[in-house]
C-alpha cells in the first residue's frame, strides 16, 4: 500500500560525493533541503506534473481517478483488420452483461473465420464463423470452454450477427446466457457457468477478423483464423449492470502490477 505523500520524509544528499546515497544530509542542512523542496514545486507546476495522487487502486480505474482515457462509455466500434489491442485499449465486458454485433457480407461459398477475439488460450472469449454458423466461445482460464451454436448457416449477402450474454449478477466472476443472432432472430443459445472477473491475459490482446498469438479456442489456428468474407464493422456494447465494485482496489492494484 502506498504511502500518503504528505506523511514522506524528505532525504538528502550530496551527489557529486555520496554516489551511494549513504549519508543523509537534511538533518544537518534543512535550508538547503527547504529551498530545493521549494524549487520542486515550481518545477512541477510549470511542467504540469501536479496534482500528485498518491492513491493506490484508484489510479488503475480511470473514472474513479478522474483521469482522461482513450475509451470512454460502454460501446466500441471496430473494423476489420484492427488488432494487437491491448486489455486497457477495449471496452470492459467483465462482471456485466454485453453483445456484440458484426455486419458481414458474405459470398455465394460461405464463410469461416474469426470476427472478434479477446485474449487467448488461457482465458479469454471469441465470436467467429464455424462451418458456416456463427459461435461463441469463452474460454476459462484455459481450463475449461464454454461454447455456443448457432443452428442456421449466415446465408450470402449482407448481414447483421450477433451474441448477447445476459450476465446472471450476484458478484464476481458469474455465468449468464447467451444468444445468438442473425438479422435480430435467435438462432441458438447457450450457457457460460462462469467468467474472469479481473484480466483475461497478461500478454494476449484483441483481434478484428482474426486471432493472433494463442487462440481463444482450438477450432481455428492463428493462420486459419482470419474470416473469409468482408467484415464491414463490429461493435461491443457493456451492460449497465456492472459489479466491478465487487473488486477490491487492493486486489485491483496486486492484479495490475503483477501484469508489468
Amino acid at each position: 500500500h502506498m504511502g500518503a505523500f504528505d506523511d514522506d520524509t524528505w532525504e538528502l544528499y550530496d551527489g557529486s560525493t555520496d554516489f551511494s546515497q549513504a549519508n543523509n544530509l537534511a538533518a544537518e542542512q534543512p535550508e538547503r533541503l527547504a529551498q530545493l523542496q521549494r524549487l520542486w514545486l515550481i518545477e512541477a507546476a510549470k511542467y504540469r506534473v501536479l496534482p500528485l495522487d498518491d492513491r493506490s487502486g484508484e489510479r488503475l480505474n480511470p473514472d474513479l481517478a478522474g483521469r482522461p482515457t482513450l475509451i470512454r462509455g460502454n460501446t466500441q466500434l471496430f473494423f476489420s483488420g484492427m488488432g494487437r489491442l491491448s486489455e486497457n485499449s477495449v471496452v470492459s465486458i467483465k462482471n456485466k452483461s454485453f453483445s456484440v454485433t458484426a455486419e458481414v457480407d458474405v459470398p455465394e461459398g460461405g464463410v469461416e473465420g474469426v470476427l472478434i477475439a479477446q485474449g487467448g488460450r488461457f482465458g479469454g472469449w471469441a465470436f467467429y464463423v464455424r462451418d458456416g454458423r456463427p459461435k461463441f466461445v469463452y474460454n476459462v482460464l484455459g481450463i475449461h470452454e464454454f461454447a455456443t451454436h448457432a443452428e442456421t448457416a449466415v446465408p450470402a449477402g449482407v448481414h447483421q450477427v450477433r451474441v448477447e450474454f445476459a450476465y446472471d449478477g450476484g458478484g464476481l466472476a458469474k455465468g449468464g446466457d447467451v444468444t445468438l443472432y442473425l438479422d435480430g432472430e435467435p438462432i441458438g443459445t447457450g450457457r457460460v457457468e462462469a467468467t474472469q472477473p479481473l484480466i483475461f491475459s497478461a500478454d494476449e490482446t484483441t483481434d478484428i477478423g482474426y486471432e493472433s498469438g494463442t487462440t481463444v479456442t482450438s477450432d481455428y489456428t492463428a493462420a486459419t483464423s482470419r474470416f473469409t468474407g468482408k467484415l464491414n464493422w463490429v461493435q461491443l456494447d457493456a451492460g449497465v449492470d456492472d459489479h466491478d465494485h465487487f473488486v477490491d482496489p487492493d486486489e485491483r492494484f496486486r492484479v495490475a502490477m503483477a501484469r508489468q
